[in-house]
């Protein structure tokens, strides 16, 4: 029997044991939604690549709060920054769960802190923060470590003499270096197979994942998990990043110093020497694995994009471009970049936040689930529903910025070009599931940025126009392009 009659037969199956064995009625007073059809639920209406922009369709028409079915499974979607807010922080406990999408279950098992949930998830989230503060989070060691990543990314910058090239490995490396660092206590030269290789693996997951053999995957995992498609190189991809990184601790352990510990994997070692003699297990390898594939990827894609989108922006906005570098030359000069510039720099702040929020980058929000019955916004809703928090309807809020469609750093600033905050600036989400790495980001995205600009002007490949355009992903990646990077001095 070919592979489809056998996907036919299963869906059948499924179909006729709910319409018999059906599970449990819907809440009254569930949020509303569209009306879903047998099996398939809401996936007809979908856009399969990019999910958000039929969120924020239906939004329009059912609310800051309605529901979607996405094959048999229920989802509620929060829309606009007032719900979503109120939802993670106002309600911060009963929304601070984490759905189990099935390709990123699979692959990381629930350990980890991306895709973990309950206390394994809590006690994961507390050591992978207080370890990253004590390996130089927000002080002037991982500072120092930025700027001379970022020299290096000048150097590399100007070997290509003004000739269009591709920055995306380029970055990645810069990056990925920072991350690598704090885990691994090591530096990659930007060319070394290794980091190119792992730089390889996450990317192509990044790009796969935001497909729509993925999405019907998550939908019906026990059927889609015998085909061939995508869903299967993530696997793949993922079981070789979780290679190296067992290969590189367990060389560690016979290595370990208690009395010097260098790294995270140093600290993580230490904490599961401690904990042999405790009844509960959590510092063992099953999570020491998961949390530093969630680390290294999360701390590398997607700062690394946020800065290639920020030079595809200075090249499409050459007016912006040289306010920025006009504020470097004011400020700055030619002294190294430090974070202390940043509080006299508010127009190059508001630059970098802007595109932060035009760049969008996880435009659907990574799901949470209800811990609880919940009863929010006059709505019932029942203890482990998947929740969409869409990110896109909070950073192109109308109701907090001005110009929501179009680039424009005056959202950040006030009459008399002090930078403001704005309330609806939530590139790294809110309440408990906010990104652990929020604050090595914003070091990384000033530092880079402020010395990419002081050393040179961005300029497109003579003859071609800037595309601010969305690469197939399940982050908002640019699509691929050229830059040319002319040296100022």
């Amino acid at each position: 029997m070919d592979p489809i009659s056998v996907l036919l037969s299963v869906v059948v199956c499924i179909f006729l044991f709910n319409v018999f064995y059906g599970g449990k009625r819907e809440s009254q007073n569930f949020p509303p939604g569209p009306k879903p059809l047998p099996l398939i639920g809401n996936l007809h209406m979908m856009n399969m690549k990019k999910p958000y922009l039929t969120f924020m369709e239906l939004g329009k028409k059912y609310g800051s709060v309605f529901s979607v079915q996405l094959g048999m499974k229920k989802a509620v979607v929060l829309c606009g920054t007032d719900a979503v807010k109120d939802a993670l922080i106002n309600h911060a406990d009963e929304f601070s769960g984490r759905a189990k999408i099935p390709i990123f279950h699979q692959a990381s098992k629930g350990f980890g802190i991306v895709f973990a949930d309950g206390e394994n998830w809590r006690v994961m989230r507390r050591f992978a923060i207080s370890t990253l503060r004590d390996f130089g989070m927000g002080k002037k060691t991982i500072e120092d470590r930025i700027s001379e990543e970022s020299d290096c990314l000048v150097e590399t910058f100007k070997s290509h003499e003004g000739k269009p090239f591709d920055n995306t490995l380029i970055m990645n490396a810069a990056v990925a270096n920072i991350i690598v660092h704090i885990l691994l206590n090591q530096r990659f030269d930007y060319q070394d197979p290794t980091l190119l290789k792992l730089i390889k693996s996450i990317s192509e997951n990044v790009r796969i994942s935001g497909r729509p053999i993925v999405m019907l995957y998550n939908t019906y995992p026990s059927i889609m998990q015998w085909l061939p498609g995508g869903h299967q190189t993530v696997f793949e991809n993922t079981q070789k990043l979780f290679n190296f990184l067992k290969e590189t601790f367990t060389k560690r352990r016979d290595q370990l110093d208690v009395n010097d510990q260098r790294d995270l994997i140093d600290a993580f070692l230490v904490k599961q020497q401690e904990e042999t003699s405790s009844s509960t297990k959590f510092f063992h390898d099953d999570n020491l694995k998961v949390l530093l594939g969630n680390l290294f990827g999360a701390g590398m894609e997607t700062t690394s994009t946020t800065l290639r989108w920020g030079l595809l922006l200075m090249m499409k906005h050459p007016d912006i471009q040289k306010k920025v570098q006009d504020e470097i030359n004011q400020v700055i000069g030619s002294a190294e970049p430090r974070l202390d510039h940043r509080k006299q720099m508010p127009y190059t702040d508001a630059v970098i936040h802007e595109i932060q929020r035009f760049a969008n980058l996880v435009p659907n929000g990574l799901p949470h689930a209800t811990t609880k019955d919940v009863t929010f916004r006059g709505y019932f809703i029942p203890k482990g529903t998947q929740v969409i928090p869409l990110l896109t309807s909070v950073l192109r809020d109308k109701a907090y910025f001005k110009k929501p469609e179009e680039f424009y750093p005056e959202h950040f600033l006030d009459s008399e070009g002090h930078f403001v905050k704005n309330e609806a600036f939530l590139p790294f989400s809110a309440g408990r599931r906010i990104c652990a790495g929020e604050t090595l980001a914003k070091m990384e995205l000033f530092l880079f940025f402020t010395k990419l600009l002081q050393n040179f002007t961005f300029q497109p490949p003579l003859g071609v126009e800037v595309q601010l355009t969305c690469a197939e992903a399940i982050t908002s990646i640019p699509t691929d392009h050229k830059i040319c990077a002319l040296p100022r001095n």
